[in-house]
């Protein structure tokens, strides 16, 4: 049996976005950059209509998106074109100054295009968040501390809305009405939440929000950025150069059935969460209930799983105190393999799986570098199920069995 939950690092494609993606793989192949004949004229259509399609799922204005790469891209278009932009509240180019605030916990796509600003000359501040143990909810942002570290240079504020390891909630609104009184413009990064928390930009505050359509059942390789055009108007300034499309920011071939796909993708999350949302809750606490019972000392990392208002629904993660991540991960794989099964699940992001180094986002909690070695994550999709999250935590509770019997 193959049990895939690290769904926080992509999803699988649904079978009705497939559906929806074919026709523009096939048959209707044409180049939504070239006007002067009917098969481009249709594929421009299209991509006008999954544009249209995408920005009803946000609730924002079809010419507010900007058909992206993924998140990633999204992020570096939203970070290095603002602060690139002339006209910037600390005006002048990406070398002459300004502020940017962020959290410690974000995603190494948006820490890293900052650590690129701050060589260039721009002061960063990444802000702590509640520990683990401490009074608040883990992982947030304390508001009082955002506010006191804004500055008149201030010109940008990047949050996740969703943390792609503990799933910590921040309180976007709340902080988008604090940095908007300062002045300053602020970027979300929702690719984790789309489906799974309600995702309007308005709502939110957001003057900038990215997604990546893999996070959400649709296809890898296509995203979007949000970009306001309505009040507070924001203007970027590019990164990429040569055909021009997406009105100058994004030059590149549009990926029609890709884009296609993330549009139908978000229509179908957008729709279902009034169903998926109570089913991924109840599997996500059940696989922590089964956990629980079978392995002693774990622990939670993050916001507490009944905090429904702090936590993402299909997130978990865990802590096995004197158990490496690493080792358990390879252990699991082989008991697995020994039982005729496939399990899928991380030790953190998918984007630093490839580093030594223990996770900044438990480090930030204030766990020290042993326990936040001895962490899992697991993320739930629509796709799973019962079955699978009961032989996951049986399995996982053998391979820790056999390292400590080690």
């Amino acid at each position: 049996m193959a049990i895939y939950l690290d769904n926080h690092a992509t999803t699988r494609l649904d079978s009705r976005v497939l559906e929806a993606m074919l026709p523009w793989l096939t048959e209707h192949y044409g180049n939504a950059g070239s006007a002067t004949h009917g098969m481009g004229r249709l594929a421009r259509e299209k991509v006008e209509e999954a544009r249209a399609d995408f920005a009803e799922c946000i609730g924002a204005e079809p010419r507010e998106i900007v058909f992206t790469s993924g998140a990633t891209e999204s992020n570096n278009l939203a970070i290095l074109g603002l602060a690139a932009r002339p006209g910037r509240r600390s005006a002048g180019t990406l070398a002459q100054g300004g502020h940017v605030l962020t959290l410690a916990t974000e995603h190494p796509a948006v820490l890293d295009p900052l650590e690129h600003l701050e060589r260039a000359g721009c002061t960063v501040t990444r802000l702590p968040v509640e520990p683990q143990t401490g009074p608040g909810v883990p992982g947030r942002v304390d508001l009082a501390a955002l506010a006191a570290a804004l500055t008149p240079a201030t010109f940008l504020v990047s949050v996740m809305l969703a943390n792609n390891e503990i799933g910590t909630l921040q309180e976007i609104p709340a902080i988008a009405r604090i940095v908007h009184a300062q002045g300053a413009l602020l970027h979300v990064d929702c690719a984790q939440a789309l489906g799974r928390v309600p995702v309007a930009v308005d709502a939110l505050g957001a003057d900038l929000a990215s997604f990546s359509g893999h996070k959400f059942h649709g296809p890898k390789g296509v995203g979007a950025l949000y970009v306001r055009r309505r009040e507070r108007v924001v203007r970027l300034e590019a990164r990429q150069f040569g055909g021009g499309q997406e009105r100058g920011l994004r030059s590149g071939t549009l990926d029609v059935p890709g884009l296609v796909g993330m549009a139908a993708a978000a229509g179908v999350a957008v729709a279902g969460m009034g169903e998926e949302v109570p089913r991924l809750e109840s599997l996500r606490n059940r696989l922590w209930q089964r956990l629980s019972a079978r392995i002693e000392g774990i622990a939670l990392n993050g916001p507490k799983l009944e905090d429904r208002n702090a936590r993402l629904v299909n997130n978990l993660n865990v802590r096995v105190p004197g158990i490496d991540g690493q080792s358990l991960l390879a252990t699991v794989a082989n008991v697995a393999a020994a039982a005729g099964d496939d399990l899928a699940v991380s030790s953190g992001s998918a984007c630093s799986s490839e580093s030594p180094r223990p996770s900044h986002v438990l480090l930030a909690l204030g766990l020290g570098e042993d326990l936040a070695r001895a962490s899992l994550r697991f993320g739930l999709s629509r796709f799973t199920q019962e079955e699978e999250i009961d032989r996951a935590a049986a399995l996982i509770a053998r391979g820790i069995d056999q390292l400590r019997n080690l």
